[in-house]
């Protein structure tokens, strides 16, 4: 073990340490956890504050893939050690699927869909979390979707094909609109099996189907309602976005897809690949990455561990994650 691994785990290790002082009253970011609803089972939900915002994540279940999938450029030795020491399986990694309620005002806005049956037998978890905390489809006002992938987009079709959320506007990326619903996207760059880009290319436009006459469009960088503003992220498709849901002083940087998995993505430094542009999605990757280092804003990362929230730390050699103590 050299002296650069020693130093980075001892920084790592602090950071951890100091961990359980996050998200509490007071603090600049997420504050004021409450208690969660009993459920039959291990919660899919976890409520919190940001500023006056009302916050739950609400899991959708996981999915998941071969790890080679998600650290596309790592030395294969280096990736399996790496998984070892992490006690990650080396054939598959668990991704987890973790959307966000807010309630701002007299809305309420869901931040990414899930992936419903589109990837696997594990999602599709959302509306049952949704009844634990006591709400339905049609209580939700507007979804907003950071790009059109079908884990982010799946469960806005019913199984009869009508729309899930009734009631709701449905906001998603110009840019990906085109790329992969107005036309027959190219799918090659992703590192699956051809079959499975073709049944990714057609989950997306029938989940899609119930909501082509009414979706709304925006350009990344815009604010959607008060308290939810877009974030140029693209690479990972060409109109990614990411979000910022800010109250006062008190924000939450929601990074969508720019990482998979803490382990290969942010304390290792290995690139995605299911990036279609891998060099403008590093390039967002360490421009949002230091934001939320260099202002300390609290992170919500979609596929993290549930409930996905914590910090980055900015380390000599990049970024590592440090998740955030449970709050009751």
């Amino acid at each position: 073990m050299n002296a650069f691994t020693l130093k980075r785990r001892a920084v790592v290790l602090s950071a951890v340490i100091g961990a359980s002082s996050m998200f509490v009253a007071g603090s600049r970011g997420v504050a004021h956890a409450q208690v969660a609803t009993p459920m039959s089972g291990n919660a899919g939900h976890y409520r919190f504050r940001v500023g006056e915002i009302n916050a739950t994540i609400l899991s959708d279940g996981v999915i998941g893939g071969p790890p080679r999938v998600y650290a596309s450029d790592a030395p294969e030795a280096e990736l399996q050690a790496v998984l070892r020491r992490a006690f990650l399986p080396s054939d598959h990694m668990t991704l987890n699927l973790n959307t966000l309620l807010i309630e701002t005002g007299s809305r309420r806005i869901l931040i990414e869909a899930g992936a419903g049956s589109t990837m696997g037998p594990n999602a599709g978890r959302i509306f049952e979390n949704l009844a634990a905390i006591g709400l339905g489809p049609a209580d939700i006002d507007a979804v907003v979707i950071s790009h059109t992938h079908p884990d982010h987009v799946g469960n806005l079709r019913t199984a009869e094909g009508s729309k899930a959320f009734p009631r709701a506007a449905v906001f998603l990326p110009k840019a990906d609109w085109d790329f992969f619903v107005r036309n027959d996207p190219d799918l090659s760059y992703m590192p699956v099996p051809e079959d499975f880009r073709v049944r990714f290319g057609a989950a997306i436009k029938r989940s899609l189907e119930p909501v082509t006459k009414d979706v709304e469009l925006y350009e990344a960088g815009s604010e959607i309602v008060p308290g939810l503003t877009t974030i140029v992220a693209s690479g990972h498709t060409p109109g990614m976005a990411t979000f910022l849901v800010h109250s006062g002083t008190d924000q939450l940087l929601l990074t969508a897809d720019l990482a998979y998995h803490p382990v290969v993505n942010v304390d290792n430094p290995w690139r995605p690949g299911p990036d279609r542009d891998k060099e403008t999605a590093l390039a967002s990757r360490r421009r949002i990455f230091d934001r939320a280092a260099a202002d300390r804003i609290p992170v919500l990362g979609f596929h993290f561990p549930f409930p996905g929230l914590g910090r980055m730390l900015k380390t000599d050699g990049g970024y590592a994650w440090v998740p955030a103590g449970w709050q009751f």
